[in-house]
């Protein structure tokens, strides 16, 4: 699975250590990060990481296309929520695309921590359920 790692300035130790607790779980999907978020957990946690621009730079844009594309499967985005931000428009723009999509998308650390645990159950079941509710409304099946 594709999974976008996002945190802001405050969040993103939090964040490593989410990914070093959960290293194992993490090690086994394909990680997208925007740019210091992705170069601490790269450092930090040693996993590898498809780094992307900065969130302020256009990374929020870029992982907001992969979930457009349907190419990002759980988003995981700790926020800053006391902090107004210059580039607040892509947040929002992306958690609206994560609801489009229905891609799971946690926004602080016990959220987060749930979808991990739920990558660790394999419990991916949500894919399949959005897939099959997708094809059914285009071939007109729905029940």
């Amino acid at each position: 699975m594709n999974i976008a790692l996002i945190a802001h300035d405050v969040k993103k130790e939090e964040l490593v250590n989410l990914v070093i607790a959960y290293e194992k779980v993490f090690a086994s999907h394909t990680l997208f990060a925007t740019g210091t978020t992705g170069q601490k957990i790269a450092e930090e946690a040693k996993l590898p990481v498809v780094r992307l621009k900065s969130g302020p730079l256009g990374g929020d844009q870029q992982i907001g296309a992969l979930v457009a594309q349907n190419e990002m499967d759980a988003v995981i985005f700790l926020r800053d929520p006391l902090v107004a931000l210059a580039h607040e428009p892509d947040v929002t723009a992306l958690l609206r695309l994560c609801d489009v999509q229905c891609i799971p998308v946690a926004t602080n650390i016990a959220s987060a921590e749930l979808l991990v645990k739920a990558l660790e159950r394999h419990d991916l079941a949500w894919r399949n359920v959005v897939h099959r509710y997708r094809y059914e409304r285009r071939s007109g099946t729905e029940g």
